[in-house]
């Protein structure tokens, strides 16, 4: 086997590459681990130290005081119930949508194409959303957080460009075996589309447990209330703003604000960023290995 050698300057670009990599990197991480160490950190130490990365008092407190009551198990358990049914919603509505209009031959695709691309540049308005949901009597229910957004305009047309690449081959060489449409759907298609609807998954997931406004619009009952928008009280309020926060210990010590803050932000990005290992394994793989062979 020949022996590969690298030129000077190829060298100096990976050099380069890699410390512009190292760099961005850490950029990126170091303020999530800041944020975790003050979440832990005591009031006088945020007070002295403006930066650290290892408290030098731990303190449970602020998590203490965030965990006093079930709130804030309850709003998680809103939120992963939302987040959990509205990717489902979403990635129904998404395929079944794009798969028919992935097919040329559809007769009035080019003008469903033209509707969902307005969607995209113009929209209702938050007051007759608003006014729709209260007609529909969604008012205080968790639907009125899933069913406006049920598809994304942008995320169906990459889809539908995904599946209107795949080979002809495969749809007729299902047809020829006896295949009917939904077979070859459910057989053929989505498990070669494993990449694109982790990712769209992955989307989903993050814009339905990130989202609060919706909440604030349409959940009056603050036993409704997701995690997010119960997070965003005590973030405002640094104080048990919601539920019944308000019964805890009368001895308890409230930590200062910063690290209530800190430890809120660590409460709200750990769950969704413990399903990023199970997803990202798809973003990388090759479509179309072993589809089609000759």
């Amino acid at each position: 086997m020949a022996k590969t050698y690298r030129t000077v300057s190829g060298t100096i670009f990976d050099v380069v590459n890699y410390l512009f990599l190292g760099l961005f990197a850490i950029a990126a991480i170091l303020p999530f681990i800041y944020v975790i160490s003050g979440s832990f950190a005591t009031d006088a130490e945020l007070t002295k130290r403006a930066v650290f990365l290892i408290p030098e008092t731990f303190s449970i407190a602020a998590y203490e005081f965030i965990f006093s009551t079930n709130t804030i198990l309850k709003s998680i358990g809103v939120s992963m119930y939302v987040t959990i049914i509205g990717t489902a919603v979403n990635l129904f509505f998404t395929v079944t949508m794009a798969y028919p209009l992935a097919r040329r031959s559809l007769m009035g695709r080019n003008a469903v194409l033209n509707l969902v691309v307005f969607s995209m540049l113009f929209g209702g308005g938050m007051i007759p959303t608003y006014l729709v949901i209260r007609e529909l009597s969604l008012l205080d229910s968790y639907w009125a957080l899933i069913l406006p957004g049920a598809i994304s305009a942008f995320n169906l047309i990459i889809v539908k460009n995904f599946f209107q690449e795949l080979p002809p081959g495969l749809e007729e060489a299902a047809k020829i075996d006896g295949c009917t449409e939904l077979g070859l759907l459910w057989r053929i298609v989505l498990p070669l589309s494993k990449p694109v609807l982790a990712t769209f998954t992955l989307f989903y997931a993050v814009g339905h447990w990130n989202d609060f406004f919706a909440a604030l619009l349409y959940i009056n009952n603050p036993e409704k209330w997701p995690l997010q928008v119960l997070l965003r009280q005590i973030v405002l309020l640094s104080q048990a703003a919601a539920g019944d926060l308000n019964s805890m210990d009368p001895n308890f010590v409230k930590p200062p604000d910063q690290s209530i803050k800190m430890a809120v932000i660590v409460v709200g990005t750990v769950p969704i960023l413990m399903v990023y290992p199970f997803l990202q394994k798809h973003f990388a793989k090759g479509v179309l290995i072993g589809s089609i062979k000759g």
